[in-house]
């Protein structure tokens, strides 16, 4: 595979970077050591600033090009899930109930090697902006960046994203126009009834039978009022009630997950579960509360960007592993906020067979690391070639 050479002679060191981080795993907006040894590593490659402490513990750096020139945004992601490791390697986490089930220690490992070229060689025009972003899992970190004005503050005109993807060969990079990754939202249902002797269930107002028939209720907002070719998911993931085998519960409760890509798509589904929460309650005698929360938005890549991203793909991993035209998924990707405040693409990097991401005998194949470096360089590097108009979508 046709890499940067000088990023293919940076891969040892960006596997020690990735195991330190694998290693020492930190949750949520709480990064506050990943980001520390990030920013030590970005002042010996003599970036031009840093600025931290951004969404507590985000950091963007900027690296000046030759002349002046737009900005142009590249995101990793640094924190882990709260997963007791499985994998008995040399560099597990050190951190009981954390790892990287995800691989964003390899995101922040790629991303530090294309700083460490881009730092040395400047072969681009304008400036660079390295976003390292806490709490992808939980948190909307990149939210919370946005918000916090990054996309002003450093004048980033467009922005990209690489993911790790199990099961995908080695190198293989898939994109696509338009939605990539679904929208999430989650949703909790409170059910209150009367307790009883379990001998005696028509002194009772029982929750658990509710519960069940508002489930099985539930599973019909797909299959029957919603268009079947498009994508949705709703999944009943969690539900709790009782303590004792001779006892009915007072109460009860369930939650889960809706995965949509369309905001009427998304009311139909909250609607259907007000609907089917209050109808079942009443029919069996029970109270139940509906707390439905909207959660990251659908990530949307821009058309140009991403054929512009898939092109530089094709220099780097050949045409021949560049699918252009991915099929959307319905996993979720704060990253989707980021695209809303401006143009972008979010790609795929196949790491080969082995545990999809939140498993906890997943870990990130050092071998793409140079890939997915080398790939961030190359965007920055042909979307704003030195002394020629910026290529891309911004």
């Amino acid at each position: 595979m046709p890499v940067v050479n000088r990023i293919a002679a940076l891969a040892p060191e960006m596997a020690g970077w990735r195991r330190h981080m694998h290693r020492q795993p930190e949750l949520g907006y709480d990064c506050h050591a990943t980001a520390a040894f990030v920013a030590a590593r970005l002042r010996e490659f003599g970036v031009d600033a840093i600025h931290e402490g951004i969404a507590r513990s985000g950091i963007v750096a900027l690296i000046e090009g030759q002349g002046s020139g737009p900005t142009i945004g590249l995101r990793a992601d640094m924190d882990a899930l709260p997963i007791e490791e499985a994998t008995g390697l040399a560099h597990a986490s050190q951190v009981p109930g954390v790892m990287h089930a995800c691989g964003h220690d390899g995101h922040t490992a790629m991303l530090l090697g294309a700083a460490a070229y881009l730092a040395e060689t400047r072969a681009f025009r304008g400036r660079v902006a390295l976003i390292f972003q806490p709490a992808e899992e939980a948190g909307s970190g990149a939210a919370a960046m946005v918000r916090e004005g990054i996309m002003d503050r450093f004048g980033i005109g467009q922005v990209y994203a690489l993911h790790n993807a199990p099961n995908r060969p080695i190198g293989h990079i898939a994109t696509g126009p338009g939605p990539i990754m679904a929208a999430v939202d989650t949703f909790r249902v409170d059910i209150r009834g009367r307790g009883g002797h379990a001998a005696m269930p028509h002194e009772t107002a029982d929750p658990i039978v509710a519960a069940v028939a508002m489930v099985q209720a539930i599973q019909t907002v797909v299959s029957r009022n919603h268009r079947a070719t498009d994508d949705l998911v709703v999944s009943v993931t969690r539900l709790q009630a009782g303590t004792a085998d001779n006892v009915v519960p007072a109460t009860a409760w369930f939650g889960g997950t809706v995965r949509s890509f369309a905001a009427e798509i998304q009311a139909m589904v909250r609607r259907r579960l007000a609907e089917i929460v209050s109808g079942t309650a009443a029919a069996h005698g029970v109270t139940a509360v509906l707390d439905y929360v909207i959660g990251d938005p659908a990530t949307v890549n821009d058309p140009a960007c991403a054929a512009f991203a898939a092109a530089v793909a094709a220099e780097v991993v050949g045409e021949g592993d560049v699918d252009a035209a991915a099929q959307r998924e319905m996993g979720a990707e704060d990253f989707a906020h980021m695209l809303a405040a401006r143009p972008g693409a979010y790609l795929f990097v196949g790491q080969g067979d082995g545990p999809p991401v939140h498993h906890p005998e997943y870990d990130f194949n050092d071998a793409v690391l140079p890939i997915g470096a080398s790939l961030l360089a190359r965007l920055v590097e042909r979307a704003q070639p030195p002394g020629r108009a910026a290529a891309g979508g911004g």
